[in-house]
């Protein structure tokens, strides 16, 4: 269970979340056996369900449950929970080891702004996860707490601090982990030189990470989603990007990498979304961008580019985001791109000699009169007056001769 693709700037959803969870998990008064009765639910997980202050009255079994809170399987003659999601917890919530013990059958266990303190997990609930979120929730997580969950194939942790020495010391063991999201966790060291090959999913903003990119990332041929920005992340993108050939979105914004864009990023053609914003990325922007038929967003702003834009306007009106500011040495040709367009780069010399106008003209297909040299009606009519002239003074010379 992945985040839409606005999660390159994941805040909004989160708060879209909060604002949707309007109920509170509160306290309730009514006893396990009251409800036990015309439950279908595991009598032992109802008592761990009031234990945890969480309503009872309604059978949690009935769906639709308010959010999703809960969702149970289909055993008999007692259902079981395997999914919990915990929101807007009430300030007296407490995650008691037996309760937890008796919620052992869930598969996917969710907090969002639930500020208590983690616990230890009984083993059998750890290997039971496949799905963990937390979200504005605990004090702080380890990376050793989060690491028993070795049967993850989703792990999510924002907005929430995780103490560890190295993604290594969680991901470890999680063989299965296809999406990974770990942001706004004040993350520190460096990215891992080897990540699983099965993720799809990568999502490691707003951390403090530094380093640069290891080679082997470009090993996760089925990734679709790649967030690495705000973060201390430096060097150059590795030559072998291109091999990522699943990709739709990647965000590399906000940190402090350097050298060209490699070419061989024009091997992913189904790029969607592209954000390299605010680095110090040099070099030509590529013409290779607008051959991506899927592109829709661009973000080139704020970084040390230089020389010609090698686009049309037709290229730049599909996009639904285009943004190349902040690039000093980076111009346009006015005769083919609008000045309407407020790219915040100033327009070329007309002459420029490094643009291929004929390439590059919109799609009208009208080009603008290339000046080279005198123009052709003057200098024919220059030619025929020196021939009159010539004439005029061959005849007068004759005559004279003949004379």
């Amino acid at each position: 269970m992945k985040p839409p693709p606005s999660s390159l700037n994941s805040a909004p959803f989160f708060l879209l979340l909060l604002h949707l969870a309007v109920s509170s998990v509160a306290p309730t008064t009514e006893t396990p056996s009251s409800s036990s009765s015309s439950s279908t639910l595991d009598p032992k997980q109802i008592e761990a369900l009031a234990s945890l202050n969480i309503p009872t009255a309604r059978d949690p079994c009935i769906q639709p449950s308010p959010h999703k809170a809960t969702v149970c399987d289909r055993s008999e003659p007692f259902r079981h929970l395997v999914s919990l999601h915990l929101f807007n917890c009430s300030a007296d919530l407490s995650l008691s080891f037996t309760a937890l013990k008796s919620l052992s059958s869930l598969h996917s266990l969710s907090f969002t702004n639930c500020h208590t303190s983690p616990i230890r997990f009984p083993s059998d609930l750890a290997l039971s996860l496949t799905y963990f979120s937390c979200i504005l929730s605990f004090r702080r997580l380890t990376g050793v707490w989060l690491s028993r969950f070795v049967n993850l194939t989703d792990l999510t942790v924002s907005f929430t601090p995780v103490n560890t020495t190295g993604l290594y010391v969680i991901l470890g063991n999680m063989h299965k982990l296809k999406t990974l999201t770990i942001s706004h966790a004040n993350l520190t060291s460096s990215l891992p030189r080897h990540l699983r090959q099965n993720l799809t999913h990568v999502d490691l903003s707003d951390n403090k990470l530094k380093g640069n990119i290891p080679p082997s990332i470009t090993l996760l041929e089925d990734l679709e989603y790649l967030n690495l920005s705000s973060n201390g992340l430096h060097g150059v993108i590795p030559t072998q990007f291109g091999d990522l050939i699943s990709l739709e979105n990647l965000s590399l914004a906000s940190n402090s990498f350097s050298g060209s864009i490699p070419d061989s990023i024009s091997a992913i053609t189904g790029l969607v979304h592209v954000d390299l914003s605010n680095n110090q990325f040099n070099g030509t922007v590529p013409r290779f961008f607008s051959e991506l038929k899927g592109l829709k967003v661009l973000k080139l702003e704020n970084n040390e580019l230089h020389g010609v834009l090698p686009f049309n306007a037709s290229f730049m009106k599909k996009l639904d985001v285009f943004k190349v500011g902040g690039n000093s040495n980076l111009c346009y040709n006015h005769s083919v791109i609008s000045s309407k367009l407020k790219l915040g780069i100033a327009p070329c010399d007309s002459d420029s000699s490094d643009y291929d106008e004929g390439d590059n003209a919109d799609d009208t297909g009208e080009k603008k009169d290339q000046h080279h040299g005198p123009n052709k009606v003057v200098l024919g009519v220059a030619i025929g007056l020196s021939s009159i002239v010539f004439l005029i003074v061959f005849l007068i010379l004759l005559s004279k001769w003949c004379g």
